[in-house]
């Protein structure tokens, strides 16, 4: 989300403002001449003085200038979130792209349903169903990134008949000590790697659950926007959704210290806009 400014800011903003089309910002222009002809008297210093700071506190306070700005503001912080997300997308198989934009469509209908009501509310509507298509990319990927240790380690003889095996050397008369400590290890190892895999397979289906249950979430809000005639309660709907996913955050949050590859997940949500472009763009 784009931070908010200050008075400092937008003087700034204006300090350094150009029209379209324009390669240098007319205001450089003046204090340059300005400077120049303070050279011969130093009175127009002082003249260009009291007029940079006129022009700096008129603009800086303008009510469109400083929207302006804020939307350039907001562009480039979805055009950030957009690389980030189609990053993360890319990543992804292609199964689990188009679930990402099958629910991107139904978040943005719903948007598109709210024909009536006030700006402020259709904008927390955005807010909340980007923590949601948020929280959905975070758990495909975490997904995938367990899917893919699986897959690694799934290769090969299966860990259970190789631990069969050890564990029936180990017995065999006449192994010598040595060797003995040796399969024991070995077979304490594939122990604890079985016991790994069995967790992992366990976090894949509370990942599958979480996956269905925001699906099913998002088509939840999508049937009361249609019957509601009220945004904001429909508003107070989507937090009192998004607010019981943050086990599931911290869930995740636990799982990037373990295979280290989420940390692009840890951010604050995107707004839904970045989510749909993304789509719209693919």
């Amino acid at each position: 989300m784009p931070q908010s400014r200050g008075l400092f800011d937008y003087a700034r903003a204006a300090f350094n403002a150009r029209p379209f089309g324009m390669f240098v910002a007319p205001n450089w222009v003046g204090v340059a001449s300005f400077a120049l002809l303070g050279l011969v008297n130093p009175g127009f210093w002082v003249l260009g003085a009291g007029m940079e700071l006129g022009y700096l506190a008129l603009l800086s306070t303008n009510r469109r200038f400083q929207r302006v700005v804020d939307a350039v503001d907001v562009s480039g912080s979805e055009r950030d979130w957009q690389r980030k997300i189609g990053g993360l997308l890319s990543g992804l198989g292609d199964g689990d792209r188009r679930r990402y934009d099958a629910l991107a469509a139904r978040c943005k209908g719903i948007l598109d349903q709210q024909t009536q009501g006030e700006v402020a509310a259709i904008e927390t509507q955005s807010e909340g169903l980007g923590r949601l298509m948020w929280m959905y990319l975070r758990l495909l990927v975490a997904r995938h990134a367990i899917d893919r240790v699986l897959g690694d380690a799934g290769r090969g003889e299966p860990l259970d008949r190789r631990l069969r095996d050890l564990e029936a050397q180990v017995e065999a008369p006449g192994v010598s000590d040595d060797l003995r400590r040796s399969l024991n290890s070995q077979v304490d190892i594939l122990r604890q790697r079985i016991a790994q895999q069995s967790e992992a397979k366990e976090k894949l289906r509370f990942l599958d659950a979480e996956i269905v249950r925001i699906q099913e979430q998002v088509e939840l809000i999508r049937e009361q926007a249609a019957l509601s005639t009220d945004p904001e309660r429909l508003s107070q709907r989507i937090d009192q959704i998004t607010a019981t996913l943050g086990g599931t955050a911290q869930w995740i949050r636990d799982q990037q210290k373990v295979y280290g590859e989420m940390e692009d997940l840890l951010a604050e949500p995107p707004p839904l806009t970045a989510a749909v472009r993304v789509r719209e763009s693919q």
